[in-house]
């Protein structure tokens, strides 16, 4: 009768003791996961350094604070508009909603929202995605649109897109059925969800705002297109080596689990392929631009990298790495083609956001299914051994795939394209012409990127003013400060002293001013509309629907 009991009881405490063993394990693999999860979103974040240095370095130094100070701001705005709506949109599970398929219906203001982890890697992809449409406007940006439009595409645009393809409920993610299989919305790591999405909004941002002054000639001018150089390559430089080393935990870090069975060779897969793919996409377009160009181009193939790192989105966790070879090859064309495609349509997006996000993250959804192991490649290889194959599924898949592709574009240009119509007819779309000239960093900040000496850039232009009827000429610099400098656009008054602001010219050093904006600007009677002729009665170009005139005539001193 004792050794019944003894039994027993050994037999309680043993699972007892299983119990509590299994509580461990799963309560190790939960922190191993969350630590992963935060490793991960952490060097992500941590992208947003890349993106400041990348479009800092391809601005020009009158414009350096601006954009640096968009992106300080994009992990600020992203994470509010996130907590308050995004995540909800994105996540919220609600399996009664008769919303279920399109959006989440809960969670609003992190309301009931216990994983931690989900949320900060989900909110540094948001702020991924909503960094990178500012690429596309730099230097003509107002500041009050570019807070409303990272608002509204944290908040809304982004997190209604991650639910549909994303979620277990979306309809993207639940497919359709063909025959016997179920076809899905591919995307790993974001090919579509971030980078397609952010890359046709940067589009259309692009192409209402217009072009940077002097991007773009007249149509009758005989001159091609004038490039406008960014400030400084090594700046640029680092910010594609910090995007690079990024997208390595953009992608390895999806997976969102370090603890299941082999899940570790997963990541490794993915981080192999990324590279695998950037390193292609880089070298095929260096080679074509050397070929054609006659110049071994760097920010070029930095932007052709990044490309093909956007391309390995898709399925990067799922291929191998001689395929995600072929899918950095197709990236460095599609990141051409798209560049190209921008210059046709003489839309300026100094940064190629549109070409690296949309052209690498559409080439990456197809090529998801044309490389990926389930995909038409394997499958078609499979058939030609007298496998089994399923051909017919792979190529509904890729039918699938477009339409979802599809559906973003739309999604994305529905509801920026009357943002950016609204914010235009309000006059908070574009700064005006005279700023735009003279530099947004002191007119917007007061605060020049390097000291007012070196700065450049139309600060150390010559003025000369015709009061009384007597020429005078003196440095715009003189007996002026930086605060003086930049509320002297808001105040509408000269900043220089006892100077006759009805007839007022500015007149840029080409010798210190380097890119083509060499403008004359005629302000008279308080406006900047031009009587048509330069001093010695030559018609003076007009840049369109901006009210100025430009001149390449500069006065001798």
């Amino acid at each position: 009768m004792s050794e019944t009991v003894i039994i027993a009881n050994l037999s309680d405490a043993l699972h007892l003791l299983q119990k509590q063993l299994d509580e461990v394990k799963a309560d190790n693999q939960a922190n191993n996961n969350a630590f992963f999860m935060c490793s991960m979103g952490l060097i992500i974040f941590f992208m947003q350094c890349g993106f400041a240095f990348l479009e800092a370095g391809a601005v020009r130094s009158k414009n350096t604070t601006n954009i640096l100070i968009k992106n300080v701001l994009d992990s600020c705005i992203v994470i509010i508009a996130y907590a308050i709506t995004g995540y909800a949109f994105a996540y919220g599970g609600d399996d009664s909603s008769t919303l279920k398929s399109f959006m989440g219906t809960s969670g609003f203001f992190m309301s009931g929202v216990t994983d931690y982890p989900k949320f900060f890697f989900q909110y540094v992809f948001a702020a991924t995605a909503a960094t990178i449409v500012s690429g596309a406007v730099v230097e003509r940006c107002e500041f009050a649109c570019y807070l409303v439009y990272c608002t509204v595409i944290s908040a809304i645009v982004y997190p209604i897109i991650t639910h549909w393809g994303w979620h277990s409920n979306g309809w993207m993610a639940a497919g359709i059925a063909v025959g016997e299989g179920q076809t899905t919305y591919i995307d790993y790591a974001g090919s579509g969800m971030v980078h397609l999405c952010g890359g046709t909004i940067s589009f259309f941002a692009a192409y209402m705002i217009g072009a940077r002054i002097g991007r773009f000639p007249e149509k009758d001018a005989e001159e091609t297109s004038p490039e406008i150089q960014g400030h400084s390559v090594p700046f640029a430089a680092l910010g594609g080596f910090i995007l690079m080393f990024g997208f390595l935990a953009f992608n390895g870090g999806s997976t969102a689990d370090i603890s299941s069975h082999d899940v570790g060779k997963t990541v490794a897969l993915a981080m192999t392929n990324t590279i695998m793919s950037g390193a292609f996409a880089a070298l095929v377009y260096l080679v074509i631009h050397q070929i054609c160009n006659g110049k071994w181009t760097l920010i070029l193939t930095i932007n052709a990298c990044l490309a093909g790192m956007v391309a390995a989105c898709g399925a990067c966790n799922n291929m191998d790495p001689w395929c995600a070879a072929l899918t950095g090859t197709g990236a460095s064309f599609a990141y051409l083609g798209f560049s190209k495609l921008m210059l046709k349509l003489k839309i300026d997006d100094p940064l190629d956001a549109f070409a690296v996000h949309a052209g690498g993250g559409l080439w990456g959804l197809i090529a998801a299914c044309l490389f990926s192991r389930t995909g038409i490649l394997y499958n078609f290889i499979d058939f030609l051994g007298g496998h089994e194959s399923h051909l017919s599924l792979a190529f509904a898949q890729l039918g699938w795939q477009l339409i979802c592709a599809l559906a973003i574009i739309i999604w994305s240009s529905a509801l920026m394209i009357p943002v950016f119509w609204i914010l235009k007819k309000l006059g908070k779309f574009r700064v005006p012409p005279e700023v735009e000239i003279k530099g947004l960093d002191i007119f917007k900040h007061g605060e020049a990127a390097y000291p007012i000496h070196a700065y450049g850039h139309g600060w150390d232009d010559h003025v000369v003013t015709t009061a009384d009827g007597h020429k005078k000429s003196f440095s715009a610099l003189a007996e002026i400060s930086i605060e003086e400098l930049a509320n002297a656009y808001e105040r509408k008054t000269s900043v220089l002293p006892k100077a006759d602001t009805r007839k007022l010219s500015f007149y840029h050093n080409r010798q210190r001013y380097e890119h083509p904006e060499h403008h004359q600007i005629n302000l008279k009677n308080g406006n900047n509309k031009s009587n048509g002729t330069s001093t010695n009665g030559k018609p003076l170009a007009t840049e369109p629907g901006l009210g100025i005139t430009i001149n390449d005539e500069i006065p001798r001193r």
